[in-house]
């Protein structure tokens, strides 16, 4: 893959998503990015979310009511509520060798994984 230049805003994103502390959507870092500067689109951040999604800076993750950000990138898993979409991140046991061993099973160049756990949180229930 081709390397990618850091731009203004691409960095606005990076920040952005570095100044929250849960798991914004892309709606939520959009409001984030134009508290900052009013002429970035929401194409723009969008685009930039899923490009550091692809180099591995922040995570995407997939929940009932949207996609959200996750500025951690260590081995973590997720726990989203059913209900109302809300994100959490839980500790995971490292499965050591998993990656390649499912590569070794499947022909496929695994390159990474992630768990997302589904249930309902506390205020749900």
């Amino acid at each position: 893959m081709a390397e990618r230049r850091n731009t203004r805003q691409r960095q606005l994103v990076l920040d952005a998503v570095r100044g929250r502390c849960d798991h914004p959507t892309a709606d939520q870092i959009y409001a984030d990015v134009r508290e900052v500067d009013a002429r970035v689109s929401r194409a723009t951040v969008y685009r930039n979310l899923h490009l550091l999604a692809d180099s591995g800076e922040i995570l995407a993750v997939k929940s009932a009511d949207a996609e959200r950000f996750d500025l951690r990138t260590d081995n973590h898993a997720h726990l989203v509520c059913s209900s109302c979409g809300a994100v959490i991140d839980v500790p995971m046991p490292t499965v050591e060798g998993v990656d390649e061993r499912i590569a070794r099973e499947t022909g496929y160049a695994v390159r990474s994984h992630y768990t997302v756990f589904e249930g309902l949180c506390p205020n749900c229930q």
